[in-house]
């Protein structure tokens, strides 16, 4: 039982880890599959990533656009004001596990060059939207209730090649300083039309580079308290979006306000309270892989699977 006891843990661990990625993303109706994390590949818009482990830390490489993110083999045409939502999943394609954070929307330039083959490592992005609490309740709560996060692309964007970048920030341990875990997935668009609206160049932010794990939307010991202010991380929603970035998850406000700056679906002040608040966020996933775990080992505690003959002849011996 001993090697049991050591394994369990260590298997409980591992999937416990394992939390979601983009399954699908529709743009004005037409839908693009995308590929399950180091699994095969098939001809889709989204990039690849390598595993639905979170990202932890700010600095991390794979904040840019998720763990060892491949280059995608198709652009899709979209089009300013287009709508787009990404189907956030489990990594068992149930619903999102996740109730606690924001989410981001960001848009980078690939330039002249078709975005399939650019390295978004050289990409310099602007927020286009971000979307915090709804009447007090974290916006990311509906994901996990099954819906899809929306955006709309700017009105006025400028035609050419982009990759969009959708992030959740889940906050449920974000009360510690670390405790945040990144979710960052990247598609890539060619944008159609004759608008000539872009960022300013103060606008453009590297990712690595725009976040700290000190930031007060990111170690927030306030999560929990509805009332609260939250503060979005990263740069200020581009001028030129003038409002044009669509909800989140279909009912969610979205913010214009800047770097530091707090939620504008959340009262100016925090509810008055004489007590802590207690979390209420939750991830249905680690339920799940729990129960499931603890049964087994269970079984295997009343019922071993394999005993030797020398075990069975003292088991023998002491019921006679």
């Amino acid at each position: 039982m001993k090697s049991i006891s050591l394994f369990v843990p260590l298997l409980a661990a591992a999937y416990v880890s394992a939390h979601g990625f983009v399954s699908t993303i529709t743009i004005d109706g037409k839908t693009f599959k995308g590929n399950r994390p180091s699994g095969s590949k098939s001809p889709s818009i989204i990039r690849q990533i390598s595993t639905q482990d979170p990202v932890k830390g700010a600095n991390n490489a794979a904040v840019n656009c998720g763990p060892n993110a491949q280059v995608a083999s198709l652009v899709a045409d979209a089009k300013p004001g287009s709508t787009i939502t990404f189907d956030w999943t489990a990594a068992d394609l149930s619903n999102w596990p996740h109730n606690t954070g924001p989410m981001l929307t960001y848009m980078a330039s690939c330039g002249s060059t078709s975005c399939d083959k650019f390295d978004s490592q050289n990409a310099k992005w602007f927020k286009i939207q971000q979307v915090g609490k709804v009447n007090g309740d974290w916006a990311q709560a509906k994901l996990k209730a099954g819906d899809a996060a929306s955006v709309t692309i700017p009105s006025t964007l400028a035609s050419g090649n982009y990759l969009i970048r959708h992030e959740i920030i889940a906050l449920h341990l974000g009360t510690q300083k670390g405790g945040a875990e990144f979710y960052p997935s990247c598609a890539q668009l060619r944008i159609t039309g004759n608008e000539k609206g872009a960022p300013t160049a103060n606008e453009l932010v590297s990712l690595p580079g725009a976040y700290s794990d000190n930031d007060p939307g990111i170690f927030d010991r306030s999560v929990y308290d509805r009332g609260a202010t939250y503060v979005f991380p990263g740069p200020k929603i581009a001028a030129f979006v003038s409002g044009a970035a669509g909800s989140g998850s279909g009912s969610g406000s979205n913010s214009n306000t800047g770097n530091a700056s707090p939620s504008n679906d959340s009262p100016a002040t925090p509810s008055a309270t004489s007590s802590k608040p207690k979390p209420t966020g939750s991830c249905t996933l680690k339920k799940k892989i729990s129960a499931s775990v603890n049964a087994k080992v269970a079984a295997r505690t009343i019922r071993p699977r394999h005993i030797s003959r020398v075990m069975r002849g003292l088991i023998a011996g002491h019921s006679q």
